[in-house]
C-alpha cells in the first residue's frame, strides 16, 4: 500500500498542532512537529532561533525514513513559502508516497489573536511568537490547492475526518492531490 505524507501548515495560532496531533492519534501515524525538532536542536547545541532550514531538513530526513518503511507520516510546520511546500512534494515523490497538503487558517481574526496571545507552549523552552510577529510573518499564497481547514468554523474531529478522507483518496489515486 502506498504511504501518504500529510503536511499540515499555517500561521502560528491557527490550530494546526491540535489538528495534526489528533490526526496522528486517530490514524496511528508518526507525527513530526518542526517546532519540537527545532527546539530540541537549540537545547542540545550552541545554535539559537531562528534556525532557518535546519529543523525542516531534519524533518525531511525523518519523514523520508518513515515513508520508505511504508508508513504514513503527519508533518506539522508553518510551511510559509512555495519553496518549503515544493520540498515536501519532492520528499513524497522521492519516497514513492502520495501527499496531502493541508492549510489551517483561522478566519476569525479576534479568535486567532486571542489564541496567539493566551496559549502556553507545550514545547519546553519554546517561546511563542507575538501577535505582531504572526501577522508580519512572511507567508506566501499557495500555488496548489491544499485541503483548507478553517479552525474558526471546523471542529477538530471534522478536520481529522476531512483529512483522513483525502488520505484514503490519494492513496487510491482518486484525487488530483496524489502527486508523487
Amino acid at each position: 500500500m502506498r504511504p501518504v505524507l500529510v503536511v499540515i501548515g499555517g500561521l502560528p495560532g491557527t490550530g494546526k498542532s491540535t489538528i495534526a496531533a489528533a490526526l496522528a492519534r486517530e490514524t496511528a501515524t508518526p507525527y513530526l512537529r518542526v517546532d519540537r525538532i527545532e527546539q530540541a536542536i537549540v537545547a542540545a547545541s550552541s545554535l539559537s532561533h531562528p534556525l532557518g532550514s535546519v529543523g525542516y531538513a531534519v524533518a525531511h530526513q525523518l519523514a523520508t525514513e518513515q515513508l520508505q518503511a511504508g508508513l504514513d507520516v503527519v508533518v506539522e510546520c508553518v510551511n510559509p513559502l512555495a519553496l518549503t511546500r515544493d520540498a515536501w512534494s519532492q520528499t513524497a515523490a522521492r519516497s514513492g508516497a502520495a501527499i496531502v497538503e493541508v492549510e489551517v487558517v483561522c478566519s476569525d481574526r479576534a479568535e486567532h489573536r486571542r489564541r496567539v496571545e493566551t496559549r502556553d507552549s507545550d514545547v519546553d523552552g519554546l517561546v511563542k511568537p507575538t501577535w505582531t510577529e504572526v501577522i508580519e510573518r512572511e507567508y506566501e499564497p499557495w500555488a496548489r490547492q491544499p485541503v483548507r481547514v478553517d479552525s474558526a468554523e471546523t471542529p477538530v474531529a471534522r478536520a481529522v475526518q476531512q483529512i483522513g478522507e483525502q488520505m484514503r483518496a490519494v492513496r487510491e489515486g482518486h484525487h488530483p492531490a496524489s502527486r508523487g
